[in-house]
């Protein structure tokens, strides 16, 4: 017999598969803790969401998420703090661009009760999955599909708004090294790029892979016109620091509106560093890199907050940037990882206690 909260009703594991984790060896997002949350959407209404047993779904062969691709996502994180209290980082703001996804992706928008609600009392009935480990924390993925059936090209009828939860260790890539982009594009101009959709990401793996046999570990995505311009950072938002200025692309119907990079950006600010939010011409970044000005570029995402680049490749020439001591991306990573783990005051009010 499950329990009911205010709209969730909940239904516990007999048996936890927690003793079974050695949280001192996490990989990222291949361990599942005992519980998920399921939703679904039918008769043209979200109805209450329930926690269960983590498990597998049955769909139908013909449910048009295999066929059509109606599916989205978000990345978010849950900490522990010294004293075991649990805690998020800007959580309404997931929910919103879920939705801003949704309605793009033509799925029904979510109640923010259903959303919020869910997510807490499903953290609070696996708060023993979030471990406390230094860099570790619970990866949680909320995401909706759609499970309604027919082959007619056609938004689905019914849907399913599903939040997982993986304990994870350190997101830790080291620094990497990219190649730009000449060819193929992660987005084009009123297509889905600003939506966390499924399909985006599963267009990026080939162009990724041709760059990996290369000897790269990631692409610098340019824009779909001219490829003159950078735009993202594999599947993260992208900074450069040309001299003291920080610099990034402004969001548009290519660009995802990171949360971490809205993050950086105030607290630059906050620091006194210097940014801009413009256009970064490719032209202008190996001109920096050859005249010694380009001290630093760095991806930006939630996973691993920060992740530094250690040099690009463009028109089969490679370009290395410094090491440097006091780099941006280290300070900026300090900042937003001492917040989220109630390190030090948030000034901001981002912290969100569960």
């Amino acid at each position: 017999m499950g329990t009911m909260t205010n709209t969730v009703m909940v239904e516990k594991a007999k048996v936890s598969k927690i003793n079974e984790v050695d949280f001192d060896n996490l990989p990222f997002g291949s361990v599942y803790s005992d519980h998920m949350l399921v939703c679904d959407y039918k008769d043209g209404k979200w109805n209450a969401p329930k926690i269960m047993p983590y498990q597998p779904l049955t769909l139908d062969p013909s449910a048009k998420i295999f066929h059509y691709g109606q599916s989205i996502f978000e990345g978010m994180k849950a900490y522990k703090d010294d004293e075991g209290s649990i805690w998020l980082f800007r959580p309404l703001e997931n929910f919103k661009r879920l939705n801003k996804s949704a309605k793009r992706i033509a799925i029904p928008e979510l109640p923010e009760e259903y959303f919020m609600e869910g997510l807490t009392t499903l953290l609070q009935l696996d708060s023993d999955w979030i471990p406390q480990n230094p860099g570790s924390s619970l990866y949680v993925r909320p995401f909706i599909l759609a499970s309604g059936t027919g082959f007619h090209a056609s938004p689905a009828d019914e849907y399913k708004f599903i939040i997982a939860c993986a304990p994870s260790g350190a997101y830790f890539s080291g620094k990497v090294r990219v190649l730009i982009e000449e060819n193929y594009s992660r987005a084009a101009n009123g297509g889905v790029g600003y939506a966390k959709a499924g399909g985006n990401y599963a267009g990026q793996f080939y162009p990724t892979q041709l760059a990996i046999d290369k000897g790269y570990n990631q692409v610098i995505w340019t824009d779909d016109n001219t490829h003159e311009y950078i735009e993202e950072a594999g599947a993260m938002n992208i900074f450069v620091r040309i001299n003291d200025t920080l610099i990034t692309g402004p969001t548009s119907d290519r660009i995802l509106d990171g949360i971490t990079r809205k993050s950086i950006l105030d607290i630059a600010e906050d620091e006194g560093i210097a940014t801009e939010v413009r256009k970064i011409s490719v032209t202008e970044v190996v001109e920096a890199a050859k005249n010694g000005s380009l001290k630093e570029m760095f991806g930006a995402g939630t996973a691993a907050v920060v992740s530094p680049i250690a040099g690009f490749g463009y028109k089969e020439t490679d370009y290395d940037l410094p090491e440097l001591t006091n780099s941006y991306a280290s300070l900026l990573k300090k900042r937003i990882t001492d917040i989220q783990y109630n390190r030090a005051e948030d000034k901001f009010g981002w912290r969100y206690k569960v």
